[in-house]
């Protein structure tokens, strides 16, 4: 095959992954309106592809129905909020902070704020509306939450930040599920204002007052 030939395809190729692309993207925000207005139980494949202007065939070619749909939705929400949350601990370290708590919260205010700018998206997972099964997924995620946070310490402070995560998931829910956003983001930086008072316990072994 020539030189031009072969341009030619890679060409025609790379247009095609390009449509391919935009095509996903497309089905997922149009997903993402659907699921958000009408709930996932009421939303069907073809309101999804209406929305975005593409095919039953195309749909099924990306995703392999509604539930992959939202689980999709889910799983690149929850990518971006462990970016959001990364990138905060990484900044307060990169400015000196050494001390734990600091990055934990400094993660969870992230994580927080992540929800707030995705409210309707972080309400959607949260309402119990979602596929069969999905509340398993939503534990393991918690599950995983508390470990990756209670890495961060060492010793008892982990069992800690464990028992603090639960909270905070619990906190997260009141905060996305509140029909007043300006309530919400007061109550957001209580909650925060609350987790910065908690000070690591004493050690047992350690020196005894008195």
């Amino acid at each position: 095959m020539s030189s031009d030939a072969e341009q030619s395809v890679t060409g025609v190729a790379v247009r095609t992954s390009e449509r391919g692309a935009a095509t996903r993207t497309a089905l997922l925000e149009a997903a993402r309106e659907i699921f958000v207005t009408n709930g996932f139980a009421e939303a069907g494949v073809t309101d999804v592809v209406a929305r975005a202007g593409a095919s039953v065939g195309s749909l099924y070619h990306h995703f392999s129905g509604k539930a992959d749909l939202y689980l999709t939705l889910f799983e690149e929400f929850q990518t971006r909020q462990a970016q959001r949350t990364k990138q905060a601990v990484h900044a307060v370290r990169a400015a000196g902070e050494t001390d734990p708590m600091r990055h934990f919260i400094a993660g969870a205010r992230a994580y927080l704020e992540g929800s707030l700018a995705e409210r309707d998206l972080a309400a959607l997972f949260l309402r119990g509306d979602g596929p069969p099964g999905f509340e398993v997924t939503m534990r393991d995620r918690l599950r995983q939450w508390a470990k990756r946070n209670a890495a961060l310490f060492e010793g008892d402070e982990g069992a800690l930040v464990v028992v603090i995560t639960g909270a905070l998931a619990a906190a997260v829910s009141e905060v996305v599920l509140s029909d007043d956003e300006d309530a919400a983001r007061r109550l957001s930086d209580d909650v925060l204002a609350i987790i910065g008072q908690i000070r690591r316990p004493a050690s047992p072994t350690g020196p005894q007052s008195g």
